[in-house]
């Protein structure tokens, strides 16, 4: 059994446990991985990196919430559930 200890009320802490998670897309271009949510056709904010170079990890455009153009050409994308050029960027 876990115990939680919090000040807020427990329908805030709880809400959504129930819910479906939203459908991601992992998106792919050179040796860049990324998870995207889905914003709108061919744009998505940016949940996690899933493999990149070390450098990619402290560079602002790739921090999580970011919104990353997948539709453009050299992305590989695929549809999941829970190159040398990064990808474009707003």
């Amino acid at each position: 059994m876990t115990t939680l200890y919090t000040t807020m009320p427990l329908e805030l802490v709880l809400d959504g446990m129930q819910s479906d998670p939203a459908p991601m897309i992992e998106v792919s271009r050179g040796e860049l991985t990324m998870l995207l949510a889905p914003v709108a056709p061919g744009v998505g904010r940016l949940v996690r990196l899933l493999s990149a170079p070390l450098d990619y990890y402290l560079r602002a455009e790739f921090s999580p919430g970011s919104l990353v153009y997948y539709g453009t050409p050299g992305t590989e994308e695929k549809r999941t559930f829970g190159g040398d050029q990064p990808p474009t960027i707003m």
